[in-house]
């Protein structure tokens, strides 16, 4: 009596088709759970793009002034938070993604607002460049700093129009007017300071920001 075994041998073709199978799946399920991982480890050790620099510095006048950079990369802003001795803090915002400078002097809701210059462009870079977390603030030390004096004209005529100023200068400004401002040399003899904002960059250079009403 013959025996045929030949059904046999190919009812072992099917089943080795799908260990094979099974082994592709597997693979490429390994190998995705490995990119996953990957691209989430090097997430959680990128640069982050909000940073915090603080350092503490003199006015002119020598009283202490303790100052916080906070830097946006993903909004290209900085905004600076001046706090005097008295616990009162001005607000200065650079947002170079909209090309304006904001200012929000302590306890007023009024903001006043420019636009940016080279200058302004070149000490955000420096900021850009610089920005990186401290959790203990910098003393800056007078003999290595420059004081400089910057006078804005405040145009009370009529306010800004928020809608066109970009949603970092109306995140500021929410509860108050916006007045343009421009730069001059000064109220001269027949008006006021209104009132000075002091920042430092990373330059050592550390400007008094002083404001003063132009004739309507």
């Amino acid at each position: 009596m013959t025996t045929n075994r030949r059904p046999a041998a190919e009812s072992k073709t099917p089943s080795r088709i799908c260990w094979v199978i099974l082994s592709i799946i597997l693979f490429f399920t390994i190998v995705g759970i490995s990119v996953v991982g990957a691209l989430s480890f090097a997430q959680s050790t990128a640069k982050p793009l909000l940073q915090i620099a603080r350092l503490t510095f003199q006015d002119q006048q020598g009283s202490l002034v303790n100052q916080t950079a906070v830097v946006d990369q993903s909004r290209s802003t900085i905004t600076y938070y001046v706090t005097s001795l008295s616990n009162r803090t001005a607000v200065v915002l650079f947002d170079s993604q909209n090309g304006y400078v904001c200012y929000k002097p302590a306890e007023q809701s009024a903001c006043f607002l420019r636009r940016m210059d080279h200058q302004d462009l070149e000490n955000i870079q420096l900021s850009f460049n610089a920005s990186v977390h401290r959790d203990d603030p910098r003393l800056l030390q007078n003999n290595q700093t420059k004081y400089v004096q910057e006078f804005l004209g405040i145009v009370a005529i009529a306010p800004v129009d928020p809608a066109g100023v970009g949603e970092a200068v109306r995140a500021l400004c929410e509860l108050g007017s916006i007045y343009w401002v421009r730069k001059g040399d000064g109220p001269g003899k027949q008006r006021l300071i209104y009132l000075c904002i002091d920042i430092c960059f990373p330059s050592n250079i550390c400007v008094s920001i002083c404001f003063y009403y132009l004739p309507e």
